[in-house]
């Protein structure tokens, strides 16, 4: 077990994991940036680039649960060391690897791993258990609103520095600015030792089991695929497809990065702060419905950098407003005991749809040169996504009743 003198303060860890998750996410989600100079320079099509962000995007899914085990266990300081490691390794094999499937299969590995270990999942076992029931929910609404702020300052930074010094060698600094800020940020994260309470404890394979047998839980799960999906595809696809469509100033898409992470930042924040007061499930339900319709409103309206912006803006007050109001019903229903491991099996279900959001975005364009189809199904899913979310039962549950939901 992880042993520490004495736990941190919660106003700690929401610090040093807002520097983890700004660094985490902001630097992930500026990997559209690299596509097409990527594709160019080894003679790829975009389906090679999109396949390496979907098996990135698979394996970070995958390997989440466990990273969550290991927090649960060992303390989220060691997962985020492990995590800073192999997502810097990741960094310069992307910029170093020119075979393609060594290129794709590698990638995904140490920057899937180094997601998994430096991202929501991980982070939000200690998150929750330092946090009280009553600040739980705006606690990880916190959380959220760093990684936004990451996606809002690093989108520019990013930009720049390929234009300044080539995709190379900007990997090369950001692969250095993560051991750089996430390694001292760990050892704020350090956690005293597990106290065993009286009676009967529960089991990782034990929570494991009560979770995927619970109904709601499940449809929690259906939800958050759809989530993956949609931004994930957005996020790397964006860049691409506004130049297909005319607007060829790379800036416009930077912007739209950029006010996503922004306006995310107020609706991460607020996500939390209204998940306190309000159903989780409804508030879950009407993100899901809002994006399908600001998804229609963008593709029916003429598309100019204006509508651009607009359109980013209100994507982005939905962006990963679900986190917080997600990782909230898994708390208040299931406990913060194995509240790590349990983000990271619903967010697995989020990464197979990033999987198939990103890699399916690159193979439709190779096959049509457009990317309509992967927009109609993202509003087609937004529409399940809501339908699903409202019949979510948010009670705690009592250990040694029926699981039922």
């Amino acid at each position: 077990m992880f042993v520490a003198n004495r736990a941190p303060s919660l106003k700690t860890v929401l610090l040093a994991t807002g520097v983890v998750l700004t660094l985490a996410m902001g630097v992930r989600h500026g990997f559209g940036f690299w596509m097409q100079p990527i594709s160019s320079a080894n003679g790829w099509t975009r389906e090679t680039y999109s396949l390496a962000q979907a098996m990135q995007n698979l394996l970070w899914g995958a390997v989440g649960p466990f990273a969550g085990m290991a927090a649960d266990r060992y303390g989220t300081m060691r997962v985020v060391l492990v995590g800073a490691v192999s997502y810097a390794i990741g960094l310069v094999w992307m910029a170093t690897m020119t075979n393609p499937t060594l290129f794709v299969i590698g990638s995904g590995i140490f920057i899937g791993i180094g997601l998994a270990c430096t991202a929501f999942g991980a982070v939000s076992g200690i998150i929750g258990r330092v946090a009280p029931a009553e600040k739980r929910s705006w606690a990880f609404g916190i959380s959220g609103a760093a990684s936004s702020f990451g996606q809002f300052m690093m989108m520019p930074v990013e930009q720049q520095l390929i234009s300044a010094v080539g995709w190379q060698h900007a990997f090369f600094l950001l692969g250095g600015l993560i051991v750089l800020l996430m390694v001292p940020m760990s050892f704020y994260l350090r956690e005293p030792a597990v106290e065993h309470g009286h009676g009967p404890q529960q089991s990782i394979r034990e929570a494991a089991g009560e979770a995927l047998g619970n109904r709601s839980f499940l449809l929690l799960v259906a939800g958050y695929f759809v989530c993956g999906f949609q931004v994930v595809f957005i996020g790397v696809h964006l860049p691409a497809y506004l130049k297909d469509k005319g607007i060829a100033n790379p800036g416009v898409a930077v912007m739209a990065l950029a006010l996503i992470g922004l306006f995310n930042i107020f609706g991460s924040y607020y996500a939390g702060k209204l998940g306190g007061r309000l159903p989780k499930r409804y508030l879950l339900s009407s993100i899901y419905i809002s994006r399908a319709v600001v998804i229609s409103l963008f593709l029916l309206a003429p598309l100019t950098p204006f509508s651009v912006y607009v359109f980013a803006a209100a994507m982005g007050v939905l962006w990963l407003s679900t986190v917080p109001l997600t990782n909230g019903i898994i708390a208040g229903v299931f406990g913060v005991k194995h509240m790590s491991m349990l983000a990271g099996i619903v967010f697995f279900s989020h990464q197979l749809g990033s999987f198939l959001g990103v890699w399916l975005g690159g193979y439709l364009y190779a096959k049509q040169g457009s990317y309509d189809i992967v927009w109609g199904i993202a509003i087609a899913l937004g529409v399940m996504a809501a339908l699903v979310n409202l019949p979510i039962n948010e009670r705690a549950l009592v250990r040694g009743e029926l699981k039922a939901a």
